[in-house]
């Protein structure tokens, strides 16, 4: 009898493991095709004019997402004046390049044809000045010439990260302007230029900058340009920078300076836009949190052609808001979340993640206590590399600050929905550099374990043919309860997902 009664115990035991192991599956039934279709079809349709950021499409995609989470029974989160809301709004600045020039002697140079004038700054006349040669701009270059008050020249080569940093040690010496010279070959700067000319000429959007940011700016010339500025040749120029490198920084001083005019314009417009976030708060572990991320925001208007972004990244926002109804739906049955989970749909991801990198300056859930962030970005096409075995989703960054977070979503996908889960773009050397290019890469920074889910690009890829009609959704539903069976895992664990990146190490990683 003792072993029966024994043996009942361990059968209800069982039974009852199976039960709760398996509840998962019982929300994720609810992530249905002909929801995740209602919704993208509203989403991507012409009415919302390709939700533009800050434009009305998007403010209108906005509202529907709002609508969408007070209905399905998600908290509003954002501390506002009036009560909390679910709306994150914040301006943004659109800059408009106006007139800009400089002059060397009697020849005039263009803006976006012999030079880029970059940053914030505005002139109201033109400033005839001698443009001191400061060497590669180092703080030591600085103790061998004397910035303070001056228009200041400096060798540069490196990216747009390095000249900011140059920038702002020269402004921080004292400096009144910057003139930053490119080393390399010609070919490569007047490809820069290029870049620059089509960036700008796109209605550029950028974060309102900080108070000591607002008269940030730099002009980029090339070395032709310098040569003839300080009137000397590129190889006396290197000489001098080399010769400073072994301390003997009076090398600089013969270079010395020359003599220039230059005015630049800037037409500045406030954008108001907004990132749109529902919560559902977590039981006995309700101070750590999940962030779900996907941008509602997209392209806009082609002449009279919507680029309606059905896939870019229409399909990552729909994916998020049933994963959303789906835990408040376990929420309302008495299975909710043991940490608490946020869905946040971000806006101004095309004009350079600008809507996640606001929110974690201004997070709604304090950063430390973020655990992990999913974030969801096209997901909803098959790529020309699957079309044989489309039964795939790309995974970016898994395991890169987080092997335990790599290790769950193995076993979630093995467990639940055995798609092919691809990592060619986790690759260091990737040169398309993914894991840089969507709203992850702000959480990241803050060295927040993530996974970026992608279908990878199709020709439609922000062109006005990414409708709803290409979209698979018997595949987006499959993807999209691969992330809800991840995110329940994190939730529903015992111990939060273990960082093994030291923030030391990521700031190394980052300047590579």
């Amino acid at each position: 009898m003792k072993f029966l009664i024994n043996a009942a115990i361990a059968c209800l035991f069982s039974l009852s493991g199976f039960a709760q192991e398996d509840i998962s599956t019982q929300y994720a039934s609810t992530i249905t095709t002909e929801e995740l279709e209602e919704h993208l079809t509203i989403l991507a349709s012409d009415a919302l004019e390709g939700r533009e950021t800050g434009e009305r499409g998007q403010k209108m995609a906005a509202a529907y997402l709002e609508h969408y989470f007070r209905e399905n029974g998600l908290e509003p989160i954002v501390n506002t004046p009036s009560g909390n809301s679910f709306l994150q709004s914040f301006e943004l600045i659109r800059l408009r390049p106006g007139k800009t020039w400089i002059k060397i002697g009697d020849q005039m140079h263009e803006n976006f044809i012999d030079f880029v004038y970059i940053g914030k700054s505005d002139f109201t006349r033109p400033e005839k000045t001698q443009l001191l040669f400061v060497g590669a701009g180092n703080a030591e270059d600085y103790n061998a010439v004397n910035a303070e008050g001056k228009n200041v020249l400096i060798y540069s080569g490196g990216d747009q990260l390095l000249r900011n940093k140059k920038t702002d040690q020269a402004l921080k010496m004292g400096a009144k302007n910057v003139f930053l010279m490119q080393g390399g070959e010609e070919d490569h700067f007047n490809r820069t230029v290029s870049m620059y000319k089509r960036f700008n000429s796109a209605d550029k959007l950028s974060l309102m900058p900080k108070e000591d940011e607002m008269d940030r700016g730099y002009f980029l010339i090339s070395m032709s340009m310098g040569e003839e500025i300080l009137n000397t040749s590129e190889k006396q120029i290197l000489n001098a920078i080399d010769k400073a490198k072994n301390g003997k920084y009076t090398a600089l001083l013969k270079i010395g300076s020359g003599e220039v005019t230059f005015f630049a314009s800037q037409h500045v417009e406030k954008v108001r836009t907004e990132n749109v976030m529902g919560f559902i708060e977590g039981t006995d572990k309700k101070n750590e949190c999940i962030v779900l991320t996907a941008h509602y925001d997209h392209i806009g208007v082609d002449g009279e052609e919507v680029n309606n972004g059905a896939d870019d990244d229409g399909s990552g926002t729909v994916a998020i808001m049933e994963i959303a109804q789906a835990f408040s739906m376990a929420k309302k049955d008495g299975h909710g979340p043991r940490r608490s989970i946020l869905f946040l749909a971000v806006t101004g991801e095309e004009k350079g993640l600008l809507g996640s990198e606001y929110y974690v300056n201004h997070p709604a859930v304090p950063i430390e206590k973020t655990i992990t962030n999913l974030n969801i970005d096209m997901i909803g096409r098959i790529d020309s590399r699957h079309r044989e075995d489309p039964e795939y989703v790309y995974l970016i960054g898994s395991d890169k600050l987080s092997k335990e977070l790599h290790e769950l979503s193995e076993k979630a996908n093995a467990t639940y929905t055995n798609l092919s889960l691809d990592y060619k773009y986790n690759a260091d050397n990737d040169p398309n550099r993914y894991y840089y290019r969507s709203d992850h890469y702000n959480f990241a920074k803050h060295n927040i374990p993530i996974i970026f889910y992608f279908n990878g690009t199709h020709e439609d890829y922000h062109r006005p043919t990414d409708t709803v009609e290409k979209i698979e959704f018997e595949l987006l539903k499959k993807r999209t309860k691969l992330i809800f069976h991840t995110t329940w895992e994190i939730a529903n664990r015992a111990n939060r997902i273990a960082v093994d990146v030291t923030p030391e190490e990521l700031e190394v990683e980052e300047t590579k």
